[in-house]
């Protein structure tokens, strides 16, 4: 590692960006790393209006920052991992992926203390298809509408009265503090999450193997093992953020276990399937133990398209 500069890490600037990149930061500086935090603009951050999967390409909150790791402008790029597209930029590689926090989609309200307690036709903002599709299906009375923006501005537009309830993701309502405006936690199996969700993504220079090398120090091989299963299914789905896909990997002792799942927008049609894996010596540290993540995640999908799956993800993604 060059010893005449720090670190350089790129992110996003919205809070929780920088609530993710300073958590990286202060661990790598626990390891003895000098860094420093470079703000990147991302399409998706520019394009506010109308719905992510509408921009029309993948990548919308990474791309930018991705070109600057291989450009030279900074060395690692933090991004959530479920932000990440399925496939790899050349010359980048996946160092690291952290402990994960929790998984699970939250509800935030004023009006109730539950998604069951919601009235009739309550208006509910939500700019992810996964969610709409799964919460419809859940209470098909209430009333789904696109929200955008990050964080605080979706708190912001609760509390002006624009939504009665909103759905974000559990972690990053950890990670900024306000968990205690959970209302309830919409944990699986009620709800799956996004693949990735609650992860962070540490990216680096293919040949940069000195930052690879106390960036891999922050890895954690349970969560890395998970994500690789969920997002083996998105990929082999042929998904995005224009389609309903959601799962949910985690390794239990010696088992990988693996749900996924696909929606029809309106929520009526619902496909689910799940796979177990005994680990044993394939442990999740190993390249034995990603290699049997990818097949339980291959598994889960062909599953899934057994069940129509393909035609949900078309209609879909035609409106």
């Amino acid at each position: 590692m060059p010893s005449d500069r720090p670190l350089r890490i790129g992110t996003r600037a919205s809070k929780l960006a920088r609530w993710q990149s300073e958590w990286v930061a202060a661990e790598l500086t626990r390891l003895g790393a000098q860094v420093e935090i470079v703000e990147i603009t991302t399409r998706g951050d520019v394009e506010q209006l109308g719905p992510v999967a509408g921009i029309g390409v993948q990548g919308v909150f990474t791309k930018e920052i991705q070109a600057a790791v291989l450009a030279g402008e900074v060395d690692i790029a933090v991004h959530s991992l479920k932000d990440l597209p399925t496939e790899q930029v050349s010359g980048l590689v996946l160092a690291a992926t952290p402990p994960r926090e929790n998984v699970a989609d939250a509800l935030v309200t004023n009006a109730a203390s539950s998604l069951g307690e919601l009235p009739a036709g309550a208006r509910i903002g939500t700019g992810s298809l996964r969610r709409r599709a799964q919460v419809l299906h859940l209470r098909p009375d209430l009333h789904v509408a696109g929200i955008r923006g990050n964080v605080d501005t979706r708190l912001r537009k609760l509390d002006a009265g624009e939504y009665d309830a909103i759905i974000l993701a559990a972690a990053g309502l950890t990670r900024l503090g306000w968990a205690s405006r959970i209302a309830d936690y919409l944990e699986p199996p009620r709800m799956l999450p996004a693949p990735g969700q609650g992860s962070l993504a540490l990216e680096c220079r293919a040949d940069d193997l000195a930052t690879q090398a106390i960036v891999g120090q922050l890895n954690d091989p349970d969560t890395r093992i998970g994500i690789v299963a969920e997002r083996t299914i998105l990929a082999a789905l042929h998904g995005g953020c224009s389609a309903p896909i959601a799962a949910w990997g985690r390794v239990d002792g010696e088992l990988l276990r693996v749900d996924g799942l696909v929606a029809s927008l309106d929520g009526r049609e619902v496909l689910r399937a799940s796979t177990l894996v005994k680990l044993s010596a394939a442990t999740s540290s190993n390249a034995a133990g990603l290699a049997a993540a990818e097949l339980a995640g291959h598994d889960v999908a062909a599953t899934l398209r057994s069940l129509g799956a393909e035609a949900i993800i078309l209609a879909a993604r035609q409106g």
